[in-house]
This record gives C-alpha cells, structure tokens and sequence, in this order.
C-alpha cells in the first residue's frame, strides 16, 4: 500500500491507535449416531505488518526506487504471511521522522525499516517507546535491543566504476555529484577514484555537492558545472536521473546509481552500481516470522550479492568488461581489497601503510579525499 506525503500527514494528525485480527436397552433399536461435528478450523495467524520509510519519492530510478524493489521481493516470497507499507517524501527533520514512525508502531507495524542516515535518531527515541517493535535503521551507526543497522557496500559498486572510467576518460577528468558529505558518501568518492587510478594514474576526480539526497535541479546544475570544467565521465551519490539525463544531453559518460538508469540516457549510461535491498530485507521479514529476530549491525556488499556494476552499455569494449569481473572476483575472495596501502589523501599524507588492508573501522571512519581528488572536504 502507498501512502503519499500528503496522505502520511493527514493520517498521522486524524487516525486513532487502532488498525492494525451410554448404552440403550436391548428391546429398543439403536438410536442412529449423531454425525460427527465438522473440525474445527485452524486459526489463520494475521500478516505480520512490515512497514519501509522513505527519504525520497519512489519513481522509477536512485536508492528510493532500489529499496521498493526490495519491499516487492519482501511480498513475492512470503505472499500473504505479510503485509507492507510505505511512506514516502518524508524528511530527515526528527520532528517529522518521529511522527511518522511512531504512527506506523501504533498501527501494529511490528517491524519497521527506515531508509537513511537522518532518521537514526528519530528511530532511537520510537524506539524505545515500541519494545515490542522492531526497528532496521539503513546506514546509520546506532543500535538498541529492538534497533539494528543495516546497510550496503556502495564503495564496492563505485570502485567498479571507476575502473571502467578511467579506461573509458578521455581527459582524464572525472566528475562526482555528491550529496551530503559524510563518510558513507566521502568513501564512495575515494573509491571510486582509486578504481580510475588503478588504470590511469593521472585520472582526478571534481566534485560538487548539493548537500540533498534528492534534488533534481541541483543535480543538474551540478553536473552541468561539471562538464564545464572539462570532466567526460561522471558519478553521482544522489537519487534522481538528472545526472545521467544531463550527461545524455551534452556528449559525455555517466552512471546510475543504486539502480539502472540506461532509460534516461542510452548513451551516456555506461553502467549502474545497482544495489539489491531484497537479499537484506527477506532474510530479516524471516528472522522475524521464525522467531530468531536479533539486533544486529550488517554491511553487504558484492560477496552476498547485496550490490554490483551491471546494465553495461553494448558498446563498452569488452576488455573493460573483462577487467570489471576479473576486480569483482578480486574483491569477493579477498586476493585484490580495493582499500590497501600505500594509500594517500590528496595533502600527500600516508593514511595506509604499504600492504596493510583497511578494515571495517577504518572504512566507516573516512573524513579525508584520497589522492587525485580535487579540493577539500567540507566543513
């Protein structure tokens, strides 16, 4: 069921608690048998309600889209033992937030997910006001008994990226739109400008914020500034097309991001880092249902098929192809780890020692632009 932006306000202002299921004588004949009462019917156990709070509008591309796709896998496989829903447009303002989660606990939701990092401590505060609710935070880094935190490898599909722009740059001038600068998006940046040096030293990286997850215009406006100043390829960590539409429209590269965006630019599009919420979000609904259910801090990535490059474009060379499988394969079984030192920031300072592997700290951590990316990080 979707519920609009609109219609989430008005629900939470007007809807009440309530929604959520012997012998005879020898002489005598023998008195017929009373036919036997039908059985009773097992009792049908009521849908677990599953409810998904989204920062954007779903449409039809970017993270909204992927994780919806995720919440229709959630339907597929588990049919009528379930029943979801979803709000979507709703703000990272806690004022907002908390209103929202706590309007889907009191309808009986009896887990909850919610879908970007502003919303961690809105859901903290639900919460506890919910014990009996379970809560999934996405790429946060705070948990509760009913609290865990979940979130995708997304550095993995932007290295992967980068190794086919920098094979396929011209200039040599790479572009990024970035969102809201911190670390999960800073480390999309570094990694994928460590997968274009990887294949082309010199490759360097620009990068404009528009401090919104999701704003077309400003995406746009961005990106266009961007190939102003001579970048041919171009990433995005934002959730609209506007970066692949515009890329289509002045002769460059670019790629989706969280799903394939080839419809919005056939030739611009070189391929989509495409994340999969679905492998997450069905094996937490069964936790749920089977009584397992844990709190717990979870990262996936191309190992457990929660994200890969895919949607190529027909006319990428096959050899880059060949190269992005031979990385992923890499990756996956440990022989080639995108973060291994030496590693610098673009001040010239080592932050990783010659063969030392980064570990999960050190990645969630990430403050600083890796050598050849351009400029500082703000604030």
């Amino acid at each position: 069921m979707k519920i609009s932006r609109r219609a989430s306000l008005t629900m939470l202002a007007t809807l009440a608690a309530a929604t959520l299921i012997g012998c005879g004588k020898k002489e005598e004949p023998a008195a017929a048998a009373p036919a036997a009462a039908p059985a009773a019917a097992a009792p049908v156990a009521d849908p677990l309600k599953v409810a998904f709070v989204y920062i954007g509008p779903v449409g039809d591309a970017g993270w909204t889209f992927a994780h919806d796709k995720g919440r229709k896998a959630v339907e597929e496989k588990f049919g009528d033992k379930v029943k979801t829903t979803f709000v979507e447009n709703i703000p990272e303002s806690a004022a907002d937030a908390e209103r929202v989660f706590r309007q889907l606990a009191t309808d009986g939701n009896k887990l909850i997910f919610g879908t970007t990092f502003g919303y961690m401590e809105a859901m903290l505060k639900v919460a506890k006001e919910f014990p009996d609710v379970k809560f999934e935070h996405a790429t946060g880094f705070k948990t509760a008994d009913n609290l865990a935190q979940y979130d995708v490898r997304t550095y993995e599909g932007a290295y992967l990226a980068g190794v086919v722009a920098g094979k396929m740059s011209k200039s040599g001038k790479l572009g990024v739109v970035a969102s809201v600068p911190i670390p999960e998006v800073i480390r999309n940046i570094d990694s994928f400008t460590l997968g274009a040096r990887s294949v082309n030293p010199k490759a360097t990286t620009a990068v404009v914020w528009v401090n919104k997850w999701f704003d077309p215009g400003k995406e746009r406006e961005a990106a266009t500034t961007l190939i102003g100043q001579g970048v041919d390829v171009l990433m995005q960590n934002t959730d609209s097309a506007a970066v692949v539409q515009t890329a289509q429209e002045k002769g460059v590269y670019a790629f989706g991001w969280d799903s394939d965006m080839t419809s919005f630019g056939p030739k611009a599009h070189l391929a989509a880092s495409m994340i999969n919420w679905g492998v997450y979000y069905t094996a937490r609904v069964q936790a749920v249902l089977d009584g397992s259910w844990k709190s717990s801090t979870s990262w996936i990535g191309l190992k457990e098929n929660g994200i890969d490059l895919a949607a190529f474009n027909p006319e990428l060379p096959a050899d880059v192809k060949t190269l992005v499988e031979e990385r992923k394969k890499g990756i996956v079984d440990g022989s080639a780890p995108i973060w291994k030192g030496p590693i610098k920031d673009n001040a010239g300072k080592e932050v990783l020692g010659k063969d030392a592997v980064a570990d999960d700290g050190f990645l969630h951590g990430i403050k600083f632009y890796v050598e050849g990316v351009d400029g500082k990080v703000p604030g």
